[in-house]
């Protein structure tokens, strides 16, 4: 049976990440599923979430994000093709995801915008804590390296979506995550 491919966009939160998602499902000629880690995350009761201590709270989170990567995996191992976002905040969600997505053809996605602009969207959005982005800015591309990179403040979703599809379409074997694995595992 045919592996999936996974797609990972990886940037800050309010990047643009879930609307370059959106263009690229109407945009690629194969189906994708999109699989963002906050439908993962909104799946959890939030009863007993508000109750955690912050020590508990980032296990739950922990597990959360695993369980992401592992809900990918295993779409992808059924022969789906996946589209995900990501916040690789610290090296070893970086590694989780090198390990994790091995088997798979993974495409890996720079998508960048100004600290300014995603503070800015972010507080358009209302529904992030203030200052998550920021938090995230300095260390969500420590790795440097991508397959694609795209800027969202100058560039439409639609824009990113097609310089997407276009690298797809080159069949490029230059894949940024076989060379970070190679690299750091």
């Amino acid at each position: 049976m045919r592996q999936g491919q996974i797609i990972i966009l990886n940037g800050t939160s309010s990047s643009g990440k879930t609307s370059i998602a959106e263009q690229l499902l109407v945009q690629l000629d194969r189906p994708y599923f999109y699989i963002p880690f906050d439908a993962i995350n909104a799946m959890r009761s939030r009863s007993r979430t508000k109750e955690l201590d912050p020590l508990d709270l980032k296990t739950v989170l922990e597990r959360t994000r695993l369980g992401h990567l592992g809900a990918v995996a295993g779409m992808a191992r059924a022969g789906n093709d996946v589209i995900m976002d990501e916040v690789l905040r610290d090296r070893s969600w970086l590694l989780d995801s090198l390990k994790l997505f091995e088997p798979f053809d993974v495409v890996f996605v720079g998508i960048r915008c100004s600290l300014s602009e995603v503070e800015r969207r972010e507080g358009l959005r209302g529904d992030r804590s203030e200052g998550q982005a920021a938090r995230q800015f300095t260390h969500v591309h420590d790795h440097g390296l991508y397959d694609v990179e795209c800027d969202s403040e100058l560039s439409s979703p639609a824009e990113c979506a097609t310089k997407i599809v276009s690298f797809l379409a080159t069949g490029g074997d230059n894949r940024a995550f076989t060379e970070l694995r190679e690299t750091l595992l």
